[in-house]
């Protein structure tokens, strides 16, 4: 229960209008408990009525006419806080999922490379909508049980002390049933809610692999996959299914022995005259208004426990530090970059790796350089440049940005003036121009026409019927690899990035196309920096430096006729290039 306390800032956001709430509660309940008390007077005129043979219809009337009066008063301020109260659980909901999302774009890389994204979804689903019911009904049953108990208690020991102690007697019990049942439901619920992740998890892997199910012929042998894992949850759903059910017999069980001593001893007492009909009418109307408390009572500690559960879930991710942030070392008066990147003795090892992935590495690029990575694959290309835009921090080394170590310069302010196309491409299910145009804030077309002019993706858009407003699915589906892959460097162009890093992001794109692309690039980012990965010769070979990368260490740098000379791993990559050449051409 501990971790529902998280909350506290939220309610505090909007203690105003829970306030308001707080006071519609007590005011409904002021209307409610006065009504046994008519109830009762009427009883009591009814039989004065009948033993007298006359009967005031009048005061009858009268006193139906002020409980219904009290009844439309009372159901307005229970609309009143259903407005204000639940209300402020869906803002509250609206909060934390947002600051969810916020938070999990802040943490690192690695997180999501260890963390399923079915599981995250959970999170933002189920998990969040049981924080939501203890934060609506959590509050406001609560609240309406305790000023419902204590209001219609305080008028019982007023009427007889005596027979409410005695109706009280099986009060304790629910207590106790409540405080076991409620622990159980806790791990249950934990319990269920870890399968719903397994469940979601295997069904986004199965839909955003749908193609290589298909190639595979295995559409049975995913469905009987997910039918296990449903059953799974069907099972642990049951299970807390019959613990819940446990309790409100269990709750109506006890609330009727108090009610069968109230009407035992109760009737005893009118038959000795100790106590009138009305008064024991009004008794047994107050003991049915302490039904529903009771009730909702444990059906508030059952939201109470699955809430706790799901907040303790999303309480660990909220306590997953952001380890790549701003800090007190940031110079935040840094807003433009270069574009010159120096590596210092820079070592970096992955979490739960056994050796490093790169290994005392020293580079320094100029501005306006282009610098090309090759090597084996494995041997740490497209770690090093993910330590420029600073997706990792090194384990030990610097890497600086114009002469400042990358960590003392804002966040934000390297990656808005880096280009950045990754290895896997992703293109988002919306339209061409507003995947080129997702980077930058600007909306102006000529800014995608001429990215799109630069990665040679402009004429293939053009024969698209709704050209740059045709929608390209989810992950870019419906554009080959070529296509998706210029669609991203357009993306990475339309920023003007200081730095432009391109991950063997040419793979995919015939010869000539590369070739276009790399002399409209040349003319484009003059000035400005370029890192160039790829395993092609043909891309790198008019860099200004090609630095050759073998087990995390730089082996040999240089340009293309340097390193053909030097007859090292670049060298071999050469000739073997040519060799495939000479073979496709025969």
């Amino acid at each position: 229960m501990k971790s529902l306390l998280r909350l506290k800032p939220y309610l505090w956001k909007y203690r105003r209008t829970l306030f308001w709430g707080l006071l519609t509660v007590v005011a409904s309940n002021l209307f409610t408990v006065v009504q046994p008390l008519l109830l009762g007077r009427a009883v009591d005129e009814l039989q004065r009525g009948i033993i007298s043979h006359v009967l005031v219809s009048g005061d009858l009337l009268a006193i139906a006419g002020m409980i219904v009066g009290l009844s439309l008063v009372a159901g307005l301020f229970t609309f009143l806080t259903r407005q204000t109260i639940i209300v402020v659980s869906r803002h509250i909901e609206f909060d934390l999922r947002n600051d969810l999302l916020s938070h999990l774009q802040r943490l690192p890389h690695a997180y999501f490379q260890n963390t399923p994204t079915g599981d995250l979804m959970a999170h933002a689903t189920n998990d969040i909508s049981a924080v939501r019911n203890v934060v609506g009904p959590g509050i406001m049953y609560p609240t309406d049980t305790m000023m419902t108990l204590v209001m219609v208690l305080s008028l019982m020991l007023v009427r007889d002390w005596r027979l409410t102690l005695m109706a009280l007697i099986p009060m304790p019990f629910v207590s106790y049933v409540v405080y076991r049942l409620g622990r159980l439901v806790n791990k249950k619920f934990t319990e269920r809610q870890e399968q719903f992740s397994l469940l979601t998890t295997h069904a986004q892997e199965t839909l955003s692999g749908v193609r290589v199910v298909k190639a595979y012929v295995r559409e049975e042998f995913e469905t009987e996959r997910f039918r296990k894992l449903s059953w799974d949850y069907l099972k642990k759903n049951l299970v807390l299914a019959k613990v819940q059910s446990v309790m409100w017999p269990l709750m109506f069980v006890l609330v009727g022995f108090s009610l069968l001593i109230t009407l035992y001893v109760g009737g005893v007492q009118v038959i000795d005259g100790r106590i009138s009909v009305g008064t024991l009418t009004s008794f047994v109307a107050y003991l049915s208004m302490l039904i529903w408390p009771m009730i909702a009572f444990g059906w508030v500690m059952n939201m109470l426990q699955q809430g706790a559960a799901s907040m303790a879930r999303l309480a660990a991710i909220f306590d997953t530090e952001a380890t790549i942030r701003d800090s007190d070392a940031t110079d935040r008066t840094v807003t433009t970059i270069k574009g010159a990147i120096e590596f210092r003795n820079v070592t970096f090892t992955h979490a739960g790796a056994a050796s490093p992935t790169l290994k005392d590495v020293n580079l320094s690029i100029a501005a306006g350089m282009t610098v090309a990575i090759v090597g084996y694959t494995g041997s740490g290309k497209s770690t090093l440049v993910n330590l420029i835009c600073r997706l990792y921090d090194t384990s030990a080394g610097d890497v600086l940005i114009d002469g400042k170590d990358i960590r003392t310069i804002p966040l934000a302010t390297v990656r808005q003036h880096i280009g950045y196309v990754p290895q896997e491409t992703f293109l988002f299910s919306d339209t061409i121009a507003e995947n080129i145009r997702y980077g930058i804030d600007a909306d102006g077309d000529a800014i995608v026409q001429e990215a799109a002019d630069i990665s040679q993706i402009a004429a293939d858009v053009r024969e698209f019927p709704n050209q740059f407003e045709t929608t390209i699915g989810e992950r870019g589906i419906t554009l080959s690899g070529g296509q998706k892959q210029r669609t991203s460097i357009a993306r990475a162009v339309a920023r003007h990035p200081r730095i432009l890093i391109l991950d063997d992001a040419l793979s995919a794109v015939d010869t000539y196309t590369e070739e276009r692309i790399l002399h409209r690039l040349r003319s484009f980012m003059s000035g400005r920096t370029s890192i160039l990965i790829s395993h092609r010769i043909s891309t790198v070979k008019d860099a200004d430096l090609i630095v050759v990368l073998d087990g995390g260490q730089i082996v040999e740098r240089g340009t293309h006729e340097e390193l053909v000379a030097a007859d090292g791993i670049y060298a071999d990559l050469h000739r073997k290039q040519l060799l495939e050449e000479q073979l496709e051409q025969m």
